[in-house]
């Protein structure tokens, strides 16, 4: 009797060793769509884009479509033992905050969002 694994969907990674690109997982998602969601109501934020790549996840937050995204929240697993995985980073480019924990990450909105709100 021979066992076959089931043959993955297309852009599903081969094995679970060697994923072919990186995603946010969904307690990863459900944190960074609750302070989008935050921030939406504040009408701080209007729209959101994701990209999967090879080497990193981004979530980009936009004030309108059509312009370069405010924020983007990085996912880089390469930097889990170095300076931590994830990445807040500004609309110049600048490191906002970086860290091994997503939450404590997205802290730096915290005194945004505060600003908005009053």
């Amino acid at each position: 009797m021979t066992i076959q694994t089931p043959t993955p969907f297309p852009g599903q990674p081969q094995s679970p060793q060697a994923p072919d690109k990186v995603v946010f997982d969904r307690h990863e998602l459900g944190a960074i769509m609750g302070l989008y969601g935050r921030m939406v109501a504040a009408g701080e934020w209007r729209d959101y884009g994701m990209s999967f790549l090879k080497e990193v996840a981004v979530f980009a937050v936009f004030r309108r479509t059509a312009e370069h995204p405010l924020y983007r929240i990085e996912k880089r697993p390469k930097l889990r033992g170095k300076q931590g995985m994830y990445a807040v980073i500004g609309m110049d480019g600048q490191i906002l905050k970086r860290g091994a924990d997503l939450r404590t990450v997205l802290r730096v909105f915290d005194r945004k969002l505060i600003r908005a709100v009053e």
